[in-house]
């Protein structure tokens, strides 16, 4: 018991460590978070920057390095609005996948229309649709075989978000589990405070299951971008009895896909030993 709660109070300070670190970086990184546009070209160019003027037939446009160009519509492949800030003058686009950080969700929403695939550990795929831009819901099924297809095992994942100020959010929503006849989840809240590049989510959870078994988890974790397509990410579990996960890990992402790569370390089990944690993500 005494190694349990050495263990735990030792997860603890590793976890407020690097998210109070990944804070203050982030803090002091200077960032402007004014609407940014990309600009593509029909030769392969792309630019990011604010749009100085527009007609029908031509795009008055600033670069982030302050350079004006004048493009005719006839050139222009397409203009739209991005996700990202702009870092010491370059701009960074933002992690298309701000919902969820390993596995827990965050307290951001999906937007009404957009949906994302994904896999964890190779074995666990996974949906979720925005319904309305603060309700989304999906599931998944384990990629196993041999299962009586009456009896797969299956989860669904329903998330609605009750407040976003811009740079807070709150959310409620469930992790329910069918397995043979029984099922299981975790009723939860989560809060996210933050940047789009870097944030911090702490949630509580309260554990159930049809055969009586219940009991309360929380959560720590954030995310702090480090370049313009990478991140890294922590997310950290303690519940009754010193219990645990501790997380953390580096996400490589693009405009549509994210890829996890970390290590998860159990605690409270008496050995030291570590997980692999690798997940895929592409939103629609």
């Amino acid at each position: 018991m005494r190694t349990c709660r050495i263990a735990s109070t030792v997860a603890a300070a590793v976890a407020m460590t690097f998210l109070s670190a990944a804070w203050a970086l982030a803090q002091d990184r200077p960032s402007d978070r004014m609407t940014t546009y990309e600009l593509t070209l029909k030769d392969g160019s792309r630019l990011y920057g604010t749009i100085e003027q527009q007609d029908d037939t031509s795009i008055v446009f600033r670069s982030v390095g302050g350079v004006v160009i004048t493009a005719p519509r006839a050139d222009v492949q397409s203009l739209r609005a991005v996700a990202g800030t702009l870092t010491d003058g370059e701009f960074w686009p933002g992690d298309p996948n701000t919902t969820r950080l390993f596995f827990g969700p965050t307290a951001r929403s999906l937007p009404k229309g957009r949906t994302y695939f994904g896999v964890y550990e190779f074995l666990m795929p996974f949906v979720q649709v925005g319904v309305t831009d603060r309700f989304s819901i999906g599931g998944g099924t384990p990629l196993m075989f041999g299962f009586d297809e009456g009896t797969r095992p299956f989860w669904i994942t329903p998330k609605l978000q009750v407040l976003d100020t811009g740079r807070t959010q709150v959310a409620a929503g469930a992790f329910q589990a069918f397995v043979d006849g029984e099922n299981a989840g975790i009723a939860y809240g989560v809060v996210t405070t933050g940047r789009i590049d870097a944030s911090i989510t702490a949630g509580a959870g309260y554990g159930y299951s049809s055969g009586g078994g219940h009991g309360a988890v929380v959560m720590i974790g954030g995310e702090r971008q480090a370049s313009r397509h990478v991140a890294f990410v922590t997310e950290n579990y303690i519940w009754k009895g010193g219990q645990g996960v501790l997380a953390g890990g580096v996400r490589f992402f693009g405009e549509r896909l994210s890829a996890d790569v970390g290590v998860a370390v159990p605690l409270g089990t008496g050995e030291l030993f570590a997980l692999p944690v690798v997940n895929f993500v592409y939103v629609f």
